[in-house]
């Protein structure tokens, strides 16, 4: 009796089943994938998903197949060798390319620094990396049985990767070679979880498309300082996840043997590095590890960094860079020696970022100073005094915008003939927006402003804010959460007078609670 197809079936699948059980080569499906990301890592080649997710169904091709014709009749125009039958191929292509513009008239697609996460244009690749980072931590909620308050912050770590202006901000910057400052971690020392998933997510993006263009991606793409031991171990464990996307990444630190690291380092070609700068200065001194080509170079936590005195070891490795690298900085407030650190570090485009809508956070590496005068003429003078500062001041740009805040549009005006009279406002520049002043190497653009006027003003260009009047609290806060946004440092200078005694005890806390100096001066004004 013949056997039907179905019996041959099974015992052919019984016989496969039974080979691979007996082969000692047989790995599971996970080994098998991570060992097949790495082969098209090493070979320059990621794939990349281009099924109905990637590209939405349309009413013309509603099973979204086209992309499959396209492929198939590439691959037929690169094996057939006749040329009759070639041409008729690319005349078949070349109609259905003009039907498909005919029914595709849509604009084209922005480019990532313009893309926006309002929108749902975020790249599919990042989507990808924060997906796998997310269900890392879902599968080691589910491992751990933890109380119910962890599993609340890690729900609301879910939600955070899941929508985060903060972290789309952050991809936008990056992805437009801005470097970023972070101070989120309003008093802690190093990034949150989730900023850095958002982080790594970005940086594995950036990888991606560069290899999608052609690319040749250097290794180690990002370099990722951190003060301790532990803290290295911490990235390196939210980094796993993008292993199985074709990101390796190693971490280098004073607990292992430096032998054991040099072999290590022999063996792979990591994407991402996450190493103290004290070991990793070593290792490139012995020549371990080349790091010229790095494009990203991270500080995570900047204040402990320099209170661990890795702040030569830092600008050593910086140094070591052949070109100028993008860099992300997350600190808390800090100032000094950070402080000036992170002036000499940074070069280019600046973004400052931060999680909480706190002023203390909001304001970091701005500076406040509160002036007591005892007239109007000794406000016009001190003012003076700080704009001339400001030309002397090397940390300031050659371009950069200073706003001042009259009482009223009386007082403004009184204050630009002051000013003018002083030979401000002799730039050759067209007067577009308020007075423009010039030394020959610095140009001051000064906005004049009445009280009224600043509310719902965008300050986030200013780098330098002086009330000539003292405002309210509220004013004030705002201003200082709002200004100085697209450079490393900033400075609001308040004049008071004996009319504004009843202002001066708000805005002392305002001072004490942002770790700045409260003068002397104005303490015992307040008390009298």
């Amino acid at each position: 009796m013949a056997k039907g197809d179905d019996a041959v079936r099974r015992k052919k699948n019984k016989v496969n089943r039974k080979r691979m059980r007996s082969s000692d080569s047989a790995v599971s499906a996970r080994i098998a994938s991570i060992i097949a990301s790495k082969k098209r890592r090493k070979s320059g080649k990621r794939r990349t998903c281009e099924g109905m997710c990637f590209s939405l169904p349309t009413p013309e091709d509603p099973f979204n197949d086209r992309h499959d014709r396209k492929n198939k009749l590439d691959h037929k125009l690169k094996t057939k060798s006749n040329p009759k039958k070639n041409s008729a191929v690319q005349h078949i292509k070349d109609k259905e390319n003009e039907k498909e513009k005919e029914q595709h008239t849509e604009t084209p697609r922005p480019s990532a620094a313009d893309e926006k996460f309002e929108d749902g244009c975020l790249p599919k690749f990042l989507t990808l990396c924060l997906n796998a980072i997310e269900n890392s931590w879902k599968e080691k909620q589910d491992e751990d049985v933890e109380e119910e308050e962890v599993g609340n912050v890690s729900r609301k770590q879910h939600d955070l990767l899941a929508s985060s202006s903060w972290g789309a901000e952050l991809w936008r910057r990056c992805s437009s070679g801005w470097n970023v400052v972070d101070s989120s971690s309003g008093g802690g020392v190093c990034a949150r979880k989730e900023q850095l998933a958002w982080l790594l997510s970005t940086a594995s993006d950036i990888i991606a498309r560069k290899e999608k263009q052609g690319l040749v991606i250097p290794t180690p793409f990002l370099i990722f300082l951190v003060p301790s031991r532990q803290r290295a171990l911490q990235v390196r464990s939210l980094c796993k996840p993008l292993k199985a996307l074709g990101i390796h990444t190693v971490s280098l630190h004073p607990g292992a043997s430096i032998d054991h690291q040099i072999q290590g380092l022999k063996s792979c070609e990591p994407e991402f590095l996450v190493s103290t700068p004290d070991r990793l200065l070593e290792l490139v001194q012995l020549k371990a590890i080349d790091v010229s080509s790095a494009s990203l170079l991270v500080l995570d936590g900047l204040k402990s960094l320099v209170e661990f005195g890795f702040s030569d070891k830092v600008k050593l490795i910086k140094e070591s860079i052949s070109r100028e690298p993008q860099m992300v900085v997350f600190s808390d407030f800090c100032k000094g020696t950070s402080k000036s650190l992170l002036q000499q570090l940074l070069n280019g485009p600046v973004c400052r970022l931060s999680l909480d809508d706190s002023a203390v956070c909001k304001s970091a590496f701005v500076s406040q100073h509160l002036h007591v005068c005892s007239s109007e003429d000794e406000k016009m003078s001190k003012a003076s005094q700080i704009l001339s500062q400001a030309f002397v001041d090397q940390n300031h740009p050659q371009h950069f915008k200073v706003l001042l805040v009259a009482g009223s549009a009386s007082n403004v005006q009184l204050l630009a003939s002051k000013l003018k009279a002083e030979g401000y406002g002799s730039s050759t520049e067209p007067l577009t927006d308020g007075l423009h002043m010039t030394n020959g190497e610095k140009v001051i653009i000064m906005s004049l402003k009445d009280m009224d006027s600043i509310v719902g003003l965008d300050v986030e260009e200013f780098e330098i804010v002086i009330f000539l009047e003292c405002p309210s609290t509220e004013v004030y806060v705002a201003i200082l959460k709002n200004m100085a946004r697209y450079c490393i440092a900033g400075a609001v200078h308040c004049l008071f007078s004996k009319s504004d005694a009843s202002l001066a005890q708000p805005l002392i806390k305002v001072l004490e609670q942002c770790d700045q100096a409260v003068p002397e001066s104005l303490k015992s004004f307040d008390s009298s």
